[in-house]
């Protein structure tokens, strides 16, 4: 009897490094219950804590364990499903225009006020970026009609270290009433128009929230609770110049939503990228943008690699991917059966729902209903393994 999900004992995983030092961070460290969750879904995934099942070959006679994974967004074991169902349901939804790839990125000024009030600043962010966008599209020097824009949040750099900015895609082009306007070919909006405009909003949203006490200043900004003192932040801030990224991506519509792909279900670190963990070090791999996009490894104590990615952690019920303007999900549909009529291309087609098995057929070639030994017989469940789960769940986590 085998497990189907066996591994290279000697590779090094999330996993591994929770397993190995999860408890002793957590004995030191306070931690939100969205953390604790994580923890004990990266730990559990794909084991017989959450169940699964036993399977025979009806040729060959073998017997498969198929343990169920966790679908945990922070689990790098677990966005590759998701990440294609999201990819073919945005591919059917193309218009035929050109996309752009812009990226918003917050100061690193702004990164402990942050990790104290992530939803708060987070959701600034959003706000901040399709105002930007959409005042920039309605205004009639320009397009002078209603943007579209879809936007995925990512908090971190390669070093695992706060990083916090947006990647859209964004149509280019506006919906005027009844009439599509396409911007010029190549070109969205002036990149300095896009930052100090960015910067505005989003400096006024904050200012906002800081007046209706809605922001929590404690531990080490805590002095921020002294208005000179946050009026003084907010006068830096203005006085910086925000980094906006604005790109034409590479091989149409389609190439941008590939792009934007990458981005949606990634996780702060990937299993690849883990080289060790052993005496209290976690050693990786991390792209060096600074230094000509150099690889290097970096090596860290693990009580400060765990620090680091549960920081990136996200609240409960978070939406982390957000869809704008005539691409918003509650008028989507209706809004592009109208460009498209416009441009005189046809309706978006009935997406057809995939199950497991073909989806994982469409993109490894693999059937995993036929025995991985002997490859000419079906594997029938014959057994369902329940899980335990729960009592793994109490282990770490101390709601009080």
């Amino acid at each position: 009897m085998c497990n189907h999900d066996s591994r290279d004992k000697n590779s090094a995983e999330l996993a591994d490094i929770f397993n190995l030092y999860g408890d002793s961070y957590i004995e030191q460290h306070r931690l939100s219950v969205s953390q604790h969750k994580a923890i004990n879904a990266i730990c559990n995934c794909r084991t017989a804590a959450l169940g699964g099942n036993l399977q025979h070959c009806d040729c060959c006679g073998s017997e498969i364990i198929s343990y169920n994974s966790c679908r945990n967004r922070h689990c790098p074991k677990c966005q590759a499903l998701a990440k294609a169902r999201w990819l073919a349901a945005r591919q059917a939804e193309l218009l035929p225009v050109e996309y752009f790839h812009v990226v918003f990125t917050i100061p690193h000024e702004l990164n402990f006020l942050a990790g104290y009030n992530q939803a708060i600043i987070y959701n600034i962010l959003f706000k901040a970026a399709w105002a930007t966008i959409q005042d920039l599209g309605q205004d009639p020097k320009r397009l002078g009609g209603d943007m579209g824009m879809l936007a995925a949040l990512h908090t971190w750099g390669q070093n695992l270290l706060q990083h916090i900015h947006l990647h859209c895609i964004i149509p280019g082009g506006a919906l005027q009433n009844n009439q599509w306007r396409s911007g010029k070919p190549g070109f969205l909006f002036p990149v300095k128009v896009i930052s100090r405009k960015f910067r505005g909003t989003f400096v006024s949203l904050l200012r906002k929230t800081y007046k209706n006490n809605q922001l929590k200043l404690q531990g080490v900004i805590t002095d921020l609770a002294n208005p000179a003192i946050f009026t003084q932040l907010l006068d830096q801030l203005m006085k910086k110049e925000w980094c906006v990224y604005s790109k034409k991506p590479f091989n149409g519509a389609k190439g941008a939503v590939d792009y934007l792909a990458k981005y949606v279900y990634k996780t702060a670190i990937s299993n690849n990228r883990i080289i060790s963990c052993n005496n209290n070090k976690v050693t990786f791999n991390w792209r060096d943008y600074s230094d000509h996009n150099k690889i290097k490894k970096m090596i860290l104590d693990a009580h400060e690699f765990i620090r680091r990615f549960l920081s990136h952690v996200l609240p409960n019920g978070f939406i982390r991917i957000r869809s704008f303007g005539f691409l918003a999900n509650s008028c989507k549909t209706k809004k592009i059966h109208k460009i498209l009529n416009l441009l005189g291309q046809q309706k978006i087609p009935d997406l057809k729902k995939e199950s497991i098995d073909e989806l994982m057929y469409r993109l490894t070639g693999i059937d995993i209903n036929i025995c991985p030994y002997c490859k000419k017989g079906k594997l029938l469940t014959i057994k369902v393994l329940p899980n335990f789960k729960h009592l793994q769940y109490n282990q770490y986590c101390d709601t009080s």
